[in-house]
């Protein structure tokens, strides 16, 4: 055999493991749909879609028990909003310094430090904040939202500052011939020319914070009602599936479920969303 055969064998060959590896991860995706749709959808059919989405109480130990997730949905959302609130700031003005601004040395300290924040368990995160944050704001809706602001700054700061050092020298070497500074070129020409990937960057850190559920269990407070105040307890819709899964039985576990088709639906939306952010921004 030649090797020019033997090139497009290994090519052939390598092509055929993408292709298996990307079936591989929309069939894992399908089967998660698939078992959440059958076992949450028959829950909300028999307790009432809207007296499941917008009901107030949570109390599966009553008689009938009542399932109502509002509270978790409107708990999630403001706990999320506040970590957006939080991070994507920080996260953006942290990527700006790291590829505009920070010197070499410096850097080879801080990005390392980055990636770090990165591997560090949610479970270690949630110890830092009942140690340091709890003892100041409480077991509460702003104590959540300032963990998990922290946590989503590696997914943010990650993304963002690789879509700025992605935009061509050219802009900003441009900037600076018509006479703009370092930090307005910086700002007003490479900053927007990056948007994309920076909208990326906040809506993965989106996805991040609507996802998290042990350091949010662990410092929110868990109090299935609806929010009253930032210095109150809250109870997102994760962590109302994790606390009571394991003792849920029949249609208390099925409610669970749906809980969890809910929030499935809560990340469609907001990939959904970035894609016609992008599409915009390209017209």
């Amino acid at each position: 055999m030649s090797k020019q055969n033997i090139i497009k064998l290994r090519e052939k060959l390598m092509s055929a493991v993408f292709l298996v590896a990307a079936l591989a991860s929309i069939l894992a995706v399908g089967l998660i749909c698939f078992f959440l749709l059958v076992n949450g959808l028959p829950a909300m059919g028999e307790i009432g879609v809207f007296k499941f989405l917008l009901g107030r109480e949570w109390s599966p130990t009553d008689i009938p028990p009542v399932f109502g997730i509002l509270p978790m949905i409107v708990g999630s959302l403001y706990v999320t909003a506040g970590a957006i609130i939080i991070g994507v700031p920080i996260g953006v003005l942290t990527a700006v310094f790291l590829a505009r601004v920070c010197p070499k040395r410096l850097y080879k300290l801080l990005k390392p430090g980055v990636d770090l924040m990165a591997g560090i368990p949610s479970v270690v995160y949630g110890f830092f904040a009942m140690a340091v944050i709890v003892p100041l704001t409480g077991s509460s809706m702003l104590t959540a939202s300032i963990l998990l602001g922290v946590m989503i700054l590696p997914t943010i700061i990650g993304l963002a500052e690789s879509a700025l050092r992605a935009v061509p020298e050219q802009y900003y070497e441009g900037a600076l011939a018509l006479g703009a500074g370092h930090y307005r070129s910086v700002f007003f020409i490479v900053l927007p020319a990056a948007k994309s990937g920076i909208l990326t960057a906040a809506v993965l850190g989106i996805g991040r914070a609507i996802g998290e559920t042990m350091a949010v269990v662990m410092v929110a407070g868990n109090q299935a009602r609806m929010p009253v105040s930032l210095l109150k307890g809250v109870r997102t819709m994760t962590a109302n599936i994790v606390i009571e899964m394991g003792y849920a039985g029949e249609l208390h576990r099925q409610a669970l479920i749906a809980t969890g088709v809910v929030l499935l639906l809560f990340i469609l939306i907001i990939n959904l969303s970035l894609s016609a952010l992008k599409n915009r921004s390209k017209q």
